[in-house]
């Protein structure tokens, strides 16, 4: 716990242990600073903090000179980004499909005028770089979208593969990457890649509460949409409007276009400290995940329980999509589990629905053992299959 928790006596109440994909736990000292007085968001003291979060915002992706966009909004609110920034009507773009979030990508993207072609993975999979290769050789793609963890399906695309493929094959197209679910669980090295945009949300791996739309682009990316014929195609998502108000208050001063989030700007600050400054390097942290991933999924094997994904070079880091088994069904273990202090979330891809569950395993519960997070949801697990089964006996 930080100096200003002890100082303040600051600690959670007790409540259940929240591990579905999103929002996650969150620490003491990132609920502390989403308490801390109202503050002007033209203030010198908020534009500091401000400037701080885009800095940091950078490191996570270890990059030089990408330009964050820490917008009030959802996750959701990068696939307008993108849409409307980076792609202008009738222009082509291609969506890699491992699961929902694709499935709204794209029709976000058709939303705003775009063309789009579909490379759909089967259910558990993610789709192969040949067919990448492929479809990008078919016609000319302004951009190529690839989620990295699919909620729905808790698959892991690779990413460092995808963006490989494109800069062969087609060098113009750019690479975005739907990060919601990976930023801060699953490595990403945005520069050394060659990805062109980022998109992600607060309340994940970022340890946030939600309400923070946070995207990432090259100056790659800035570029295509300095030079775009036609205009900008929203208002809230234009960069025209928000690039000028980052510029400013990474050089600590502020501007305004629409009133920033600023209490959760200082629980995203604090949360960013702990992961960019704290005692578990970036790198360990991954390894964290990593770790907490191979315990949960190793539980479930051991229960004889299958998971959504197909292999384990396609298994999130932050997350486990577990499959029911036979003779049980969602009413049948998701309530034990919350009656046990343990909230899980259930199925989300429509084709398998009411077949599986999802854990989530992000963040602090992951990273910090101390609290024993992964220990109650093993546990937990242990309990309630064997309970379920005998109900039915």
């Amino acid at each position: 716990m930080s100096q200003e928790c002890k100082e303040c006596k600051f600690v959670q109440e007790p409540h259940k242990l929240l591990v579905i994909p999103g929002p996650i736990e969150v620490t003491d000292e990132v609920l502390y600073a989403n308490a801390h007085p109202s503050m002007s968001h033209m203030s010198a003291d908020f534009a500091s903090v401000f400037g701080d979060c885009i800095r940091m915002t950078r490191q996570i992706l270890y990059s030089e000179n990408a330009q964050p966009f820490l917008i009030a909004g959802s996750g959701t609110l990068g696939w307008d980004q993108v849409s409307a920034n980076l792609v202008e009507p009738g222009e082509n773009a291609l969506v890699l499909h491992s699961g929902y979030f694709a499935d709204g990508f794209a029709d976000c993207l058709q939303t705003y005028g775009a063309n789009v072609d579909q490379v759909k993975a089967e259910v558990g999979d993610a789709v192969k770089e040949s067919d990448v290769e492929t479809a990008l050789k078919s016609k000319n793609h302004k951009i190529v979208t690839v989620t990295h963890v699919d909620t729905s399906t808790a698959v892991l695309s690779n990413i460092k593969g995808v963006a490989e493929v494109a800069r062969r094959v087609s060098p113009d197209t750019l690479v975005v990457v739907d990060g919601v679910c990976s930023v801060a669980s699953e490595e990403i090295r945005m520069d050394d890649w060659g990805i062109d945009v980022v998109l992600t949300a607060s309340q994940k791996g970022l340890g946030t509460p939600p309400g923070l739309s946070i995207l990432v682009a090259s100056q790659r990316a800035v570029k295509v949409f300095e030079n775009r014929k036609t205009p900008v195609t929203s208002y809230y998502a234009s960069w025209k409007k928000w690039l000028p108000i980052m510029n400013a208050y990474e050089r600590n001063g502020a501007a305004y276009f629409a009133t920033p989030p600023v209490n959760l700007i200082y629980a995203y600050h604090a949360s960013l400290r702990q992961i960019i400054q704290g005692p578990v390097s970036l790198e360990d942290r991954f390894k964290a995940h990593k770790e907490a991933s191979r315990r949960v999924k190793h539980a479930a094997a051991a229960l004889g329980l299958r998971c959504v994904p197909l292999s384990e070079d396609v298994s999130a880091n932050g997350m486990t999509a577990i499959y029911f088994p036979a003779g049980l069904a969602a009413g049948d273990i998701i309530p034990r589990l919350l009656k046990k202090d343990v909230v899980v979330a259930g199925g989300l891809h429509a084709s398998i629905k009411d077949k599986y569950f999802r854990i989530g395993h992000m963040g602090t519960t992951a990273v910090d053992t101390k609290r024993g997070d992964i220990d109650r949801v093993v546990k937990a697990l242990n309990e309630t299959l064997p309970e379920a089964k005998a109900s039915k006996a």
